[in-house]
């Protein structure tokens, strides 16, 4: 009988540990647990109940065995990857973990294949060789999406264009907020789909209740809050790694007056076809001091060399963001600099606010070397081994203004007026440019007037191209006073334009269109830099940053342009001033609605940006994300959005189900008490 007893009291212990997962209305898991392990377990099969295929797929992928699984179509990726030693890197990552972080990965991956296996039907045919996943695939996966994605390789061209992913970010401290409480704007802009799709997720166990959003198949939140705090992730403009060119000399390179050999090994590589056989691929993979060589060329070659592969706790630290509760222990965590790049924008309950410009830079030697490009690679003269400590990087703690704002710029200007010298910086450690989206955001929060939760939301949602208001007078001058009939009758219709990129907006399709025509010989870009001469009249002054860059530098050139957008707008869309929301869509889910923000480089805070789709409209593919507006009143209000929708797998019913709140520019609550979530309740699932 007391063995009976026992057993019973036991098994009831077992199930109040189990975890449970509430389903919203939106499709985002509330995940309750009793302990950490159960948490991590439920949130793998969570992930797999909205994106099986997709998780697979990235785990395949960042194995470096997607040629093997899909087909040659993936054989240059496959490439890729072992030549900057993601599948290897990740596996030494992993036998580093510590013993209680290893448990909470192995439960995650447990779950994953816990629903595999509990839902065979969900798995798509060409996903099931990848199964069954391993803890191993969760720190391949983080350094692909991190390093290689973010500030690694496969993003080599933001060395010429600094083209990064775009992101926003705004604390806003009691002394700027009506309530007296701080805020926080989580505003993440990636690519709508692959490796950066972005899953939302309320985590609840003893000393965590975190509600945010990761990549799909990374096992932390990475950017969310908690009762006491928040914190939002912009990519910033660090240079964490470096080009070496090396001179080839007798098989190998030459280094200090010597010739060294290569640290060299032969990848074999399987390669489904599509008769279902396999053959072999063989490359052969040269490393030299600097690290693994990506480009060969004639008599040089170039070597890679990316700060932070030796620094493999980057989850850990986040899952301990996520239970920090004053500044001081999220600072802690901080400070171990396992995550390689980013801005952090913090905010918490006590009213402190924080703009760290984090990440890992090295230290660079002393000489004048274009670390921005390429560099020497002979001898130890440019080779860096350390990278500068947390005392090091810009950081900004609380400033006069109350408030802080990031959108993908340097630190100088995260606030107004700046508190950030670069002078007393070294120069490498962030560029001096600025955007125009960054200057929207500065327009937004200037001043001192008190705002409350409702009117930070609203400014958050501002669809005005600021760029129109640094070139359109002039532009419309110069059309006006030209011979060409068609500039003229398009500077009609961009007079009587509202500046905006809202669905009804007559003349901002003309205007992006014009931009297009006008950028075409600067590459595309509008970034710009002091003592720019390029396309401005007046360029960039770090004084005047919120008004510079200013008028047109070559009229002609610019009503040329604003002649051949006419031309084109006219023959695609018949009327010069039709409405933004016909030409610019947000699509998925079966679902086709106007689109409501436009893109980044015109400075339009409200980010979308678009690909042209079969049908002659624009389709938004990248931009707002995940959007998390936070005050941190008792008790926290949230709100939130995830556009695209919580899930990929086919039939869910959350693929596109938040566009049309996308498309009018509203938010959805941010469920995080019980009885709100059990009051929104799609499903009940208990783990087995």
């Amino acid at each position: 009988m007391r063995t009976m007893l026992a057993l019973l009291l036991a098994c009831g212990a077992l199930s109040a540990q189990r975890a449970e997962i509430l389903w919203d209305r939106w499709g985002v898991p509330h995940i309750y647990a009793g302990n950490p392990a159960e948490l991590f377990r439920a949130y793998g099969w969570a992930q797999m109940h909205s994106h099986a295929n997709l998780l697979l797929k990235l785990y395949g992928e960042a194995r470096g065995r997607a040629a093997e699984y899909w087909g040659p179509q993936h054989l240059e990726q496959d490439r890729w990857f072992r030549a900057n030693g993601v599948p290897r890197i990740g596996g030494q990552w992993w036998s580093r973990q510590t013993p209680e972080f290893r448990k909470l990965i192995e439960a995650y991956v447990d779950g994953v294949n816990a629903y595999a296996k509990a839902h065979p039907e969900a798995i798509a045919p060409e996903n099931r060789a990848v199964l069954p996943a391993v803890p191993e695939d969760t720190m391949r996966h983080a350094l692909r999406v991190v390093h290689m994605g973010i500030v690694g390789p496969s993003n080599l061209r933001s060395r010429v264009e600094r083209d990064w992913n775009g992101s926003n970010g705004w604390a806003i401290g009691p002394a700027r907020s009506q309530s007296g409480k701080a805020m926080l704007l989580i505003n993440p802009h990636l690519e709508w789909g692959g490796s950066t799709t972005y899953y939302e997720a309320h985590l609840v166990a003893p000393g965590v209740d975190v509600t945010g959003a990761a990549q799909v198949g990374i096992p932390v939140i990475r950017l969310g809050f908690n009762n006491d705090l928040g914190w939002m992730t912009t990519v910033n403009p660090i240079d964490s790694m470096d080009l070496y060119e090396l001179e080839l000399a007798g098989g190998g390179y030459r280094w200090n007056g010597a010739v060294t050999p290569f640290e060299s090994e032969t990848v074999t590589l399987k390669v489904k076809q599509p008769d279902g056989s396999f053959v072999e691929d063989r490359t052969v993979v040269r490393r030299s001091v600097h690290g693994p060589v990506i480009v060969t060329r004639n008599e040089r070659a170039i070597a890679l060399r990316m700060a932070g592969l030796d620094q493999p706790w980057m989850l850990d630290q986040y899952w301990a963001m996520a239970r920090a509760r004053n500044l001081k222990e999220f600072e802690t965590q901080l400070q171990r600099l396992q995550i390689p790049a980013y801005n952090v924008i913090y905010a918490d309950r006590g009213g402190r606010i924080l703009h760290l410009f984090n990440g890992r830079v090295p230290k660079r030697p002393p000489g004048n070397y274009p670390w921005e490009w390429v560099v020497p690679g002979t001898s130890g003269a440019t080779l860096w081994t350390e990278t500068h400590a947390y005392q090091d990087l810009p950081k900004v703690v609380d400033p006069p203004s109350g408030w802080l704002q990031n959108a993908n710029d340097p630190p100088w200007l995260d606030t107004l007026p700046p508190v950030l010298d670069p002078a007393k910086f070294p120069g490498y450690m962030a560029p001096r440019f600025f955007q125009f989206r960054a200057q929207s955001s500065l327009r937004l929060l200037r001043g001192t007037r008190k705002l409350s939760f409702d009117e930070l939301t609203g400014m958050k949602h501002s669809t005005r191209v600021e760029l129109a208001g640094h070139v359109l007078h002039d532009l419309i001058d110069a059309a006006r006073a030209s011979s060409n009939e068609k500039a003229k009758r398009a500077a009609q219709v961009l007079a009587g334009w509202d500046r905006t990129v809202s669905p009804g907006s007559r003349g901002a399709v003309l205007f992006e269109a014009f931009v297009r025509a006008w950028t075409q010989g600067n590459e595309g870009r509008l970034r710009f830099e002091p003592g720019q001469a390029g396309m401005f009249a007046t360029p960039w002054d770090l004084s005047n940053s919120i008004n510079t860059p200013r008028g047109i530098a070559d009229p002609g050139a610019a009503v040329a342009a604003l002649a051949q957008a006419s031309a084109e707008v006219e023959k695609a869309y018949t009327a010069l001033d039709v409405p933004w929301g016909d030409v610019f869509r947000v699509r998925a889910g079966g679902l086709d609605l106007p689109a409501n923000g436009g893109p980044g480089p015109l400075g339009v805070f409200r980010t979308l940006n678009f690909r042209r789709a079969p049908d002659g409209r624009f389709t938004a593919r990248h931009g707002d994300s995940y959007v998390a507006m936070v005050e941190f009143s008792s008790p926290i209000r949230a709100r939130a959005l995830l556009s695209y929708g919580n899930a990929s797998q086919p039939g869910s019913p959350h693929i596109g189900d938040q566009l049309p709140l996308l498309s009018r520019n509203q938010l959805r609550p941010a469920y995080r008490t019980r009885q709100e979530v059990e009051a929104n309740l799609e499903k009940r699932e208990r783990l087995p």
